[in-house]
């Protein structure tokens, strides 16, 4: 019977994600016709106004070549007609003096011939027929207005839809994480010398596989990328995965997206568990400040449906390591006295994880490090054997120490702003970073007995913890050679 039971709730299980994937579709497919009936709206009224736009310049340009031949033809009409005028009036004029000469010759009178000859030479000489030119001073040639659209008219009967850059696709085995950086390499089917640029986007997940509709982070888009990958820098990885997509465009239009890629950001991520701070400690999400006014706050924030484990915090269940197994602890009590502690909600079994955390370097007192789950209520950090870390104290005179089971070790090393923690759980090292030049400020070896948890102290001050970090390659890089040298630090182990 328990057999058969166990098959079904495979069966029910398979069949619930089935179920949800075939409505992930069927949403998907509702979109798209909605995406295409817009989408065919647009292009149509595109079209439409690309016509209308080629008919106005058309239009606008037959209005100007009619202007201009109507022009030309009255500048030449005006030359030949002035032109004609002259030559019609001069003829006139020839023509009297002509007449007027045949009739002196005809003429039988000797008296005043003398004359008569000397005076129709004299007008004869001065005569516009003599003055004329008798070149036409514009052409009746109008061949250099007119017009051939044959090549034109061939173009326009080779109008057509833009092409649509091809589809770019993700290269998964040449992509990059590291460092909290990813760098997403992408190719083409063919070249394309007419891509202008790429759009890419990347969307954080805990759900691997193809996106869904209804995914809990939007789309970050990133633009003018020119080349064929891209690199994100600065990232925080609070989510199991980020999904990426590419399209390329060229001046006119954007292309199809690439099939998304799922690419796994392997990060520790952690909240601060506020049911385990110290009655002075005001907590709110990764940020601890120093509050005097005690519990007189910290009670409103009893939350009786709230469990203090860390194996069932938001942070355990929303990203679960799988190097970091379910290991269930009993609730505890906040810290009280003068441990002003507060402890994570997500404990280490296992693998490598690096996490920072920022402090006011003003603070009377600050720790920073990890502890056993059996860490008392009144045990102070690095003053039991339960609890590793680095203490700054302000107090009288500034110390920055390494403590371990009530024995400190003087550090002899500026006091940076940010403290990067290293832990390899398997090796039983636990190293302390400066954050921003990753130099190594101590490093503890031991062996770990069981689950620890990142813990954290102020009196007098604040800090805030950085998390979704991946350990640093530098990080590994100088532990890897450190790895052979023997520890210096064996008397606080």
């Amino acid at each position: 019977m328990g057999d058969q039971k166990e098959s079904l709730r495979k069966i029910t299980h398979t069949l619930a994600m089935k179920n949800e994937e075939i409505s992930n579709f069927i949403c998907t497919l509702k979109q798209s016709l909605d995406n295409l009936e817009a989408n065919s709206n647009r292009v149509q009224e595109d079209l439409e106004s690309e016509c209308s736009s080629l008919h106005a310049v058309l239009d606008e340009m037959k209005e100007n070549m009619l202007t201009r031949i109507k022009q030309e033809r009255a500048s030449r009409t005006y030359e030949l007609q002035s032109q004609l005028s002259a030559c019609s009036k001069a003829l006139e004029s020839s023509e009297e003096l002509l007449e007027m000469a045949n009739q002196t010759l005809c003429s039988s009178e000797t008296d005043g011939f003398t004359q008569a000859a000397k005076d129709i030479k004299d007008s004869v000489t001065m005569a516009p027929a003599f003055r004329l030119s008798l070149k036409a001073k514009a052409s009746d040639n109008m061949s250099h207005l007119m017009v051939d659209f044959s090549q034109e008219r061939e173009m326009l009967q080779g109008l057509k839809f833009l092409p649509v850059p091809a589809t770019p696709e993700i290269q998964v085995s040449e992509c990059q994480v590291c460092d909290n950086t990813v760098t997403v390499v992408w190719s083409l089917p063919e070249p394309d010398t007419k891509i202008d640029h790429y759009i890419l986007e990347h969307r954080r997940t805990n759900h691997e596989g193809p996106p869904r509709i209804r995914e809990d982070y939007p789309w970050m888009v990133v633009e003018g990328i020119r080349e064929m990958e891209h690199t994100l820098t600065g990232l925080r990885f609070d989510t199991r995965y980020l999904t990426f997509r590419v399209r390329a465009c060229n001046k006119a239009v954007a292309g199809e997206f690439s099939e998304p890629v799922t690419l796994e950001t392997h990060a520790f991520t952690f909240k601060l568990d506020a049911a385990s701070a110290h009655q002075n400690l005001k907590v709110e999400d990764l940020s601890v400040e120093w509050d005097s006014s005690g519990g007189k706050i910290q009670d409103i924030r009893k939350d009786k449906n709230r469990t203090n484990s860390p194996m069932h915090s938001p942070a355990r269940s929303a990203l679960m390591s799988p190097k970091r197994a379910p290991t269930a602890r009993p609730g505890r009590d906040r810290f009280t006295a003068e441990s002003y502690t507060v402890l994570a909600d997500t404990v280490i079994d296992a693998g490598q994880q690096y996490w920072e955390v920022r402090f006011d370097k003003e603070s009377k007192a600050f720790a920073v490090g990890v502890a056993l789950r059996s860490l008392g209520r009144f045990d102070q950090l690095g003053k039991s054997s339960a609890s590793w870390c680095i203490h700054l104290n302000n107090w009288l005179q500034q110390s920055l120490t390494a403590k371990h089971n009530n024995k400190a070790r003087t550090l002899d090393c500026p006091i940076p702003n940010s403290i990067g923690v290293y832990i390899n759980y398997d090796e039983g090292i636990l190293s302390f970073y400066n954050a921003k030049t990753k130099q190594l400020m101590h490093t503890f070896k031991t062996k770990f007995q069981q689950p620890v948890i990142p813990a954290f102290m102020v009196w007098n001050g604040s800090f805030s913890v950085v998390t979704g970090l991946q350990v640093p390659s530098v990080v590994q890089s100088g532990q890897r050679k450190n790895s052979g040298t023997s520890s210096s630090n064996a008397s606080l182990n």
